[in-house]
């Protein structure tokens, strides 16, 4: 089969009769087997699980005439010619080994949505990295709400990409696509090409999906394959001399672009030319601007990201928000979007739940959720914003190690409250660069563990201080997900307000 096709009615019938085995069922192999199934493909979908949802999602996709194998993800079935993937199945599955082995290729669900659309499709602004991911999509759906654009965000954010390209409600008749991409649907999507690509941010994540740091980073990179106006990079990363890590920017000049793709860096600090950032508060465009060499464009204040002006206290935003920002801003301005727009988007914009949001003031402490600061990475970020912290963290660690971010946060630390299943890798990590911050160990594991996390971290602070769930782990050793621990946290703060001092 040809590495990229335009024209659905072409790729229809270049799969009429083809054998395709869909890996997984979800939110993406159920639409990836549907439209396979419409297409004349003969499909077999293959999930390792067999519990209830399985079984709803495989009656479903029977009733079609599709063959459904639970239980076993592992099996090439006989006869693929084709194998589309869901994004959780590691490069490295038994599947995948015996479709190399015969010869099958395999394409991820995005591949499969990048071959579907038809010419007069969305382009799409695509955003990958390590952290922030989701949130400035949502950032860069809103400035192009603002600027008059249909759009929606789509993609890793919980939208099939499929679904989107054949116009399915409420995703018809689109003028452009704000799309977030994880790195394991780029490793599988090799005909990628956006109009313009973002990647925020890079740091050790999924490793034990990749396999290595250097694996990790190219998927990320695939984003930036074939650009057609703008490669926007995170300019203030620095270079890590002890693993030589790519940064982002290594990735735009490693890149085959359209010629005339340009870099565009984003930067906390004041801009150089073709780069957006910050001047006194205001966020700049020296990119985007008829003389970038000696004019810049002002986009917003910073404090048009603040929660809305009704907040009370109000709350800067996090450094990391700011970023986000400016690479939104970045895409949309690579897309025709006007200053104004910008501005109307950002001060429009409402973060998701469990990403550093304000969740109360007790006793002249703030209470934060950020329970999405699953990595070091993103933890780091959330630290970063506030002087005096009594952090609550721990988890699963996946694989992690926490020295450098509780060296970069021990002046901070007012206190730390530690739970679940790989807490000690923290404790010792405080031990070597944190030994005189007061540490509080939440052993228990049931439903009560939170609130107990919460009570202990407010007899730890003091006021002016910030109680700050960023976990730096999964969640689900002792959560459904992030959400479910988020929400926990919330509702023990609740509680501690509603009983008073007296009962805390």
């Amino acid at each position: 089969m040809s590495e990229d096709r335009t024209n659905p009615a072409e790729l229809g019938a270049e799969l009429s009769g083809k054998h395709v085995t869909v890996a997984g069922l979800g939110v993406s192999g159920m639409p990836a087997a549907k439209v396979l199934h419409r297409l004349g493909a003969r499909v077999t979908a293959v999930n390792g699980g067999d519990g209830e949802g399985p079984r709803r999602q495989a009656a479903e996709l029977e009733a079609l005439g599709i063959t459904v194998r639970l239980g076993d993800d592992r099996t090439l079935p006989e006869g693929t010619e084709l194998v589309v993937t869901t994004p959780g199945f590691k490069p490295t599955s038994p599947l995948f080994a015996a479709a190399a082995e015969a010869g099958v290729p395999v394409w991820g669900d995005v591949e499969l949505a990048w071959r579907l659309r038809g010419p007069d499709s969305p382009p799409w602004l695509a955003v990958t990295g390590t952290n922030g991911k989701t949130t400035t999509v949502r950032m860069l759906a809103c400035i192009l709400r603002a600027a008059g654009l249909r759009t929606a965000a789509v993609g890793n954010i919980g939208v099939s990409l499929i679904d989107v390209v054949l116009g399915q409600e409420p995703y018809g008749d689109l003028d452009v696509l704000a799309v977030e991409l994880s790195s394991y649907q780029l490793h599988w999507a090799p005909s990628l090409r956006a109009h313009s690509a973002a990647v925020l941010n890079l740091a050790p994540d999924h490793l034990d999906w990749h396999g290595s740091m250097e694996a990790y980073a190219a998927a990320k990179g695939r984003i930036y394959e074939g650009n057609q106006v703008a490669c926007v990079y995170n300019a203030d990363e620095p270079a890590d001399p002890d693993t030589a890590a790519p940064r982002t920017e290594d990735l735009v000049r490693a890149a085959d672009v359209v010629e005339g793709a340009r870099a565009v860096g984003f930067t906390l600090g004041t801009p150089a030319p073709s780069q957006l950032g910050v001047v006194e508060g205001v966020l700049v465009d020296r990119a985007f601007v008829a003389d970038r060499r000696e004019q810049a464009q002002e986009l917003a204040e910073v404090g048009d990201l603040s929660p809305a002006p009704d907040a009370t206290p109000a709350v800067p935003p996090a450094p990391h928000n700011v970023a986000n920002a400016l690479a939104a801003a970045a895409l949309a301005r690579a897309f025709g979007v006007p200053a104004a727009a910008v501005r109307d988007g950002l001060r429009a914009f409402t973060p998701d739940a469990h990403r550093i949001t304000r969740v109360a003031e007790a006793d002249g402490v703030a209470y934060v959720d950020d329970s999405k600061a699953t990595n070091t990475h993103a933890a780091a970020a959330s630290l970063a914003a506030y002087p005096s912290v009594v952090w609550i963290a721990g988890g699963l660690a996946k694989g992690a190690t926490f020295g450098e971010l509780v060296a970069g946060a021990a002046p901070r630390l007012r206190g730390v409250v530690l739970l679940g299943a790989d807490r000690e890798l923290i404790r010792e990590a405080l031990v070597r660069h944190a030994p005189d911050v007061p540490v509080a160990d939440v052993a228990r594991t049931d439903t009560g563990a939170m609130a107990e996390a919460v009570r202990r971290a407010a007899s730890l602070a003091r006021p002016g201080d910030t109680v700050l769930l960023a976990p730096a782990c999964a969640s689900m050793d002792m959560f459904v997900n992030y959400n479910a621990r988020g929400d926990a946290f919330a509702d023990a703060v609740g509680a501690l307000a509603a009983a008073g001092p007296s009962e805390q």
